[in-house]
């Protein structure tokens, strides 16, 4: 594996999208940043850009390898990865099994288990930020398998590029960029069976959906979508600051709960007034209210007459005195 690839444009693009995202740190102090690392084309691509950039940004790098031990020969899948991320120069380098299990199918819990695994990997090392191989490619697929659950702006506003604590410094870098990094700096990564297995959702949408799409209606399908995404959270990041300083403003806080008042609830557009019944619920119960949940509590509001209160998981919202009042449901016998 040669120490110093030639900078080829794609390795070029790698470690300027890496720069970047590092740049949201600001200065370095010896702080460290590990790499979430599954040994394939954007995770390995992603680890030796950061292995260049972050001791420039006077920044540690070290990675975490997950094994999911979901195939056979998982184990040396890891072994492989954790040995090109030590090469790469990266420390430390930690590699972590974990049982994959619980509700919502494979790929649901896969993914709990790896967010998992990298929390627990930032709370022993006390690094500042975990880096995400997610591309360009990968935030289209999400915003497609979005539209096909019929999800809400904040859903198909995709994945931020800075969540702490994670950082997504490539979701503006498609993934053919990562394989050529790859091929040009020597590496040579590892291609995950299941990414061909058309039982996965995402795998159908990324091998017969874009191909589809790209094919009728021009190439350039993948780069809007993302476009999207990012048009949609600029939207909803300005929907949700109106939200949380009018909440401030209109809320009444007393020891059983909390109070909104209808006047105001009904004079202001339904995606606000929406985004502020979630928030109420959200800050004071610690629950995340679904769409249907959340617009049997707006009919309080807009399609009053004289109905009794809407029951969500362990709240109770009724409309009584001019007011939306939120309380914790009590307990069943």
């Amino acid at each position: 594996m040669p120490s110093r690839p030639r900078l080829t444009p794609a390795v070029a693009d790698l470690r300027r999208a890496v720069r970047d995202s590092l740049a949201l740190l600001g200065p370095g102090d010896d702080r460290l940043i590990l790499v979430a690392l599954s040994g394939g084309p954007d995770s390995l691509a992603l680890a030796a850009a950061a292995a260049f950039e972050a001791p420039r940004a006077g920044l540690r790098v070290g990675a975490v390898v997950v094994d999911h031990g979901l195939q056979d020969g998982s184990a040396e899948v890891a072994r492989r990865a954790s040995e090109q991320a030590v090469q790469l120069g990266l420390h430390p380098v930690l590699v972590r099994r974990v049982s994959v299990t619980g509700e919502g199918g494979p790929e649901a819990a896969a993914r709990a288990a790896r967010y998992a695994a990298l929390d627990a990997a930032v709370a022993e090392t006390g690094a500042v930020r975990v880096l995400l191989g997610h591309t360009r490619d990968d935030q289209a697929e999400t915003v497609l398998l979005g539209l096909a659950r019929g999800s809400g702006p904040d859903s198909l506003s995709g994945m931020r590029a800075d969540s702490a604590p994670y950082l997504r410094p490539l979701l503006d870098v498609p993934r053919a960029t990562t394989a050529a990094a790859c091929t040009d700096s020597g590496l040579t990564p590892w291609h995950d069976p299941q990414n061909l297995d058309p039982r996965f959702r995402r795998v159908r949408v990324r091998n017969q959906v874009l191909p589809v799409l790209e094919r009728e209606l021009g190439p350039g399908v993948a780069e809007a979508l993302a476009r999207t995404a990012e048009q949609l959270r600029e939207d909803a990041a300005a929907l949700d600051a109106m939200a949380e300083e009018w909440v401030e403003e209109i809320a009444e806080h007393a020891e059983a709960g909390i109070a909104l008042p209808v006047a105001a609830l009904a004079s202001n557009p339904a995606a606000l007034r929406q985004r502020v019944i979630r928030l109420a619920v959200e800050g004071e119960f610690g629950l995340t209210p679904s769409r249907a949940q959340t617009l049997a509590v707006a009919r309080l509001v807009t399609d009053w007459h004289g109905q009794g209160p809407v029951d969500l998981p362990g709240v109770r919202v009724e409309r009584r005195d001019g007011m939306l009042r939120f309380s914790a449901a009590a307990p069943s016998a």
